[in-house]
């Protein structure tokens, strides 16, 4: 049994609408295109982990993670994002997967050492849940589950204290770990300057 790594992704030409004050809608495109390269990139060459899954209703935003040697999941748009992510957990459940780890695809200073070493912290007696919070303490930036499935996701606003409070409500230990790699996902201008100051857009600009 292995570790499955689910990566949901909005429409790579919709998505990062909040950087529309410092990029134009062909560059968000391929900013969006460079993420999600970057990040399958990475977590292929994680050695825990044995298959990477994306996850979208963007069949561009698929066809790209298939070319990288992803599997992918068309989400079905009435169900929205979290029934999609339902539905990999429990195809990964199926194909007795050992867990589960949920990773958004905005995270730019995703590198293999983050991964490993947040796969490292999160071991526990199972059931076990590991959650890393965005900067602001609200957003779940990484989710990692064994076993990997939970009955229901919320991911959006608020949704790392939602998480934490469905692991509490199954009676799974729930372990927070802050990694400022995994609390950095880029989503508005703000970031994006910060990026340029600190010198790190190389990682997303070619």
């Amino acid at each position: 049994m292995t570790i499955w790594a689910i990566v949901p992704v909005k429409p790579l030409r919709r998505g990062k609408s909040r950087l529309s004050e410092v990029l134009d809608l062909d560059q968000r495109w391929d900013l969006n295109r460079r993420l999600l390269c970057h990040t399958v990139a990475v977590l292929k060459e994680c050695a825990r982990i044995g298959v990477v899954m994306v996850v979208s209703r963007d069949n561009e935003a698929l066809a790209l993670a298939r070319s990288l040697g992803a599997r992918t999941l068309l989400e079905s748009k009435p169900d929205g994002l979290n029934r999609a992510v339902l539905v990999a957990t429990l195809f990964a459940q199926r194909s007795r997967a050992r867990a589960a780890l949920i990773l958004p695809a905005d995270l730019p200073l995703l590198n293999e050492a983050v991964v490993e070493t947040f796969l490292s912290r999160a071991q526990g007696t199972e059931p076990f849940l590991a959650i890393a919070p965005d900067r602001h303490g609200r957003g779940t930036n990484a989710l990692y589950l064994a076993p990997p499935a939970l009955p229901r996701f919320c991911f959006g606003e608020n949704s790392f204290q939602a998480h934490c409070e469905i692991a509490a409500q199954l009676g799974r230990r729930c372990a927070v770990i802050d990694l400022p790699e995994l609390a950095f996902d880029l989503d508005d201008s703000e970031d994006w300057r910060w990026m340029q100051t600190h010198s790190f857009s190389a990682l997303i600009s070619g």
